[in-house]
């Protein structure tokens, strides 16, 4: 299968509405149809014919400290893992680091499972770029919702505000 991508700004209706509201504020942000069956990273790639190194994957954290629950997001890409309970926690300062459960991370965001995406997340969120992603000239992520892909330069996702880069894989 091909995708067709044109710019985001053309096509909210392929957009979750927090992503819908971040996009017109970056530049290039590119978007293309998928079957929602095929979100998933690896049959995605498989499907359309893009390589794991071009996709890159957004994980929620729940960071735990002295009884309080931070959020964070890390973009990786889909060829790594990130250290979660290493380079990630000892970054936020918490005590405890783990990805955060599907249900809290859907309604928190107000994305689809599946579809999360650095763009469009709740204000004060950090979110740790790792520095391959940074690096990448154009990066296939997640648009919010799971019929939908979002195409972007690591430069973007590295401009984000609260945007840090780092090396996130352990």
């Amino acid at each position: 299968m091909t995708l067709h991508w044109v710019p985001a700004t053309e096509r909210i209706d392929l957009l979750a509405d927090p992503v819908a509201r971040a996009v017109p504020d970056l530049e290039g942000v590119e978007v293309a149809g998928i079957d929602p069956d095929l979100a998933d990273t690896a049959a995605f790639c498989e499907k359309y014919g893009v390589t794991l190194d071009e996709s890159a994957n957004c994980v929620v954290v729940a960071a735990k400290r002295g009884g309080e629950t931070r959020y964070a997001a890390c973009m990786v890409l889909a060829t790594m893992r990130v250290d979660v309970n290493g380079v990630v926690r000892r970054h936020l300062d918490a005590r405890k680091a783990s990805f955060a459960p599907m249900a809290e991370a859907v309604e928190l965001t107000g994305m689809e499972y599946g579809g999360i995406t650095p763009l469009g997340l709740p204000e004060e969120w950090p979110i740790l770029v790792d520095t391959h992603v940074a690096e990448h000239p154009k990066v296939v992520i997640g648009s919010g919702v799971r019929r939908s892909k979002l195409a972007v330069s690591g430069a973007t996702l590295a401009g984000l505000k609260r945007a840090e880069v780092l090396s996130l894989a352990g």
